[in-house]
C-alpha cells in the first residue's frame, strides 16, 4: 500500500517553510554556558499583530525542537504555519491584543545561526565545531534580540514540548521581563527515559556512515540515520490507542517481509523520509542535546536559575497518553511552581494524540491559553 493511501489521522504541520522573516543580528561575541563562544549570531524571527505604545503587549512563542519561526502565516509567507490555529485575530493567542513574536533557535538550521552556518573563522560550514547550547543559550540570545526590539517586558511566554522548557527558562532567568508564562507538555527537568530516547536518536544519525563526524555539507546526507532518528521520536509523540484506532493490526497484501510491513510501519517510514528532506542532521543533534541538559530543579547544582526564580502567574498543560514528557512531570511542575511562589492553572487533557497533542488539539489547549493570557494581572 502507498503511504498516501494510509488510514488518515490529524497530523501537525511539519513542512519545510522557511521564507519571509527577518534576522537580527547580534555583532558581538557571545559566550556560552559550557564554554565556547559564538563570534556574533543569527536570530531568524517573524511577527503577527502589531506593538502597542507602551510595548507591553509582546506574547513570545517558543518553539519545539524541530519548527521554524513561521509559527502562522504573514504576508511575506502566505502558507499555513505550525501553530496555525492558535494565532490570529479572535485565537488563542489573539493577534488583535497582541504583538506575537516567534523565533528559530540559535543552533536550528532555519535562519538562526547553526552548526550549517558559515564559521566566520573558516568560510565552511560549523559542522561539529558548533560549540554545545543550552536552552539557557538559547533564551539569552532572544533576549537579546528583545532589546533591539525594543521590547522590555513580555506579556506572555508561550510554549510546548522544547517551547515549554523555553517558557520556564525566560521566567527564571529574567523574572522581571515577563508577566505570564504557558508550559505545556514540558518538564522541570529532562528525566533519564527521555534522554535516552533522544541519546539512541543522535546515535542512530551518528552511525550513519555519510554523517561522517559531521562534516557532510556537499557529500552525502546522512539520510539512513535521520529516517530512523526520525522514527524514534515519532513513537513518542503520538499514542498506541491512537494507533490502534488509526491502524490496527492492518497488513500490507501478500507475503509478510522484514521491511515496512504492516501500515503503521509504513507510516514511521512516510513521516521518516519527509523529515530527511527538511532538517539538518547536525542542529538534531545539537538541539536535542539541550532538550537534555536542561534542569530547572532547585537543587541542581549549576548555580544557575531555577524553577524557585519564577514567580509569575503559570499555566501548566499536560496530556495523559504523552509518553515523552509523561502527565506526571507536569504535576511536578505544577507543584513545583507553587511552592516557589506562582499562582498556576493546572490542566490535564485526556486526548489520544500523546506529545503531539499540544499541535492537534486546537480547541482544549487553545482556550485554556486564550483565558491565562486574557486573565486579569
Amino acid at each position: 500500500m502507498a503511504d498516501l493511501d494510509l488510514p488518515q489521522g490529524p497530523e501537525p504541520t511539519y513542512d519545510k517553510i522557511v521564507a519571509g522573516y527577518h534576522t537580527f543580528h547580534y555583532a558581538h561575541d557571545f559566550e556560552l554556558e559550557w564554554g565556547g563562544t559564538l563570534p556574533g549570531f543569527d536570530i531568524a524571527w517573524e511577527s503577527w499583530g502589531e506593538p502597542n505604545a507602551a510595548f507591553d503587549n509582546v506574547v513570545l512563542v517558543h518553539t519545539g525542537l524541530s519548527a521554524s519561526s513561521h509559527a502562522h502565516s504573514q504576508p511575506d509567507n502566505p502558507n499555513p504555519g505550525w501553530w496555525e490555529g492558535f494565532i490570529g485575530p479572535g485565537a488563542a493567542i489573539d493577534t488583535d491584543r497582541y504583538w506575537v513574536l516567534c523565533t528559530n533557535l540559535i543552533g536550528g538550521c532555519y535562519g538562526s545561526t547553526g552548526p550549517s552556518s558559515p564559521n566566520p573563522n573558516t568560510g565552511e560550514p560549523w559542522a561539529t565545531d558548533f560549540p554545545i547550547v543550552t536552552v539557557k543559550d538559547m533564551i539569552r540570545a532572544q533576549l537579546l534580540m528583545l532589546d533591539h526590539l525594543g521590547v522590555k517586558r513580555l506579556h506572555a511566554s508561550v510554549g510546548a514540548s522544547l517551547g515549554g522548557m523555553q517558557s520556564l527558562m525566560v521566567a527564571a532567568l529574567a523574572p522581571e521581563r515577563v508577566d505570564r508564562i504557558a508550559s505545556i507538555s514540558a518538564c522541570m527537568r529532562s528525566y533519564p527515559q527521555a534522554i535516552a530516547l533522544r541519546f539512541m536518536q543522535r546515535q542512530a544519525v551518528m552511525k550513519d556512515a555519510d554523517w561522517n563526524e559531521g562534516r557532510y555539507y556537499g557529500r552525502s546526507f546522512p539520510h539512513r540515520g535521520m529516517k530512523v532518528a526520525r522514527g524514534i521520536g515519532t513513537i513518542t509523540y503520538r499514542s498506541g490507542p491512537e494507533w490502534q484506532k488509526r491502524f490496527g493490526r492492518t497488513r500490507e497484501e501478500g507475503v509478510p517481509r522484514l521491511d515496512a510491513d504492516f501500515q503503521v510501519e509504513s507510516y514511521l517510514a512516510h513521516q521518516g523520509e519527509k523529515f530527511c528532506l527538511q532538517y539538518d542532521a547536525n542542529s538534531y543533534l545539537y538541539i536535542s542535546k539541550a532538550m537534555d541538559l536542561f534542569d530547572l530543579e532547585p537543587e541542581n547544582g549549576l548555580g544557575g536559575p531555577t524553577i524557585n526564580d519564577i514567580q509569575c502567574p503559570s499555566l501548566v498543560i499536560g496530556v495523559t497518553s504523552d509518553i515523552l514528557f509523561p502527565v506526571r512531570q507536569q504535576r511536578e511542575l505544577a507543584e513545583a511552581l507553587r511552592k516557589a511562589g506562582s499562582e498556576v492553572s493546572y490542566l490535564e487533557i485526556d486526548a489520544p494524540y500523546g506529545h503531539d497533542t499540544f499541535l492537534i488539539e486546537r480547541e482544549t489547549v487553545g482556550d485554556a491559553v486564550k483565558a491565562h493570557l486574557e486573565r486579569e494581572s
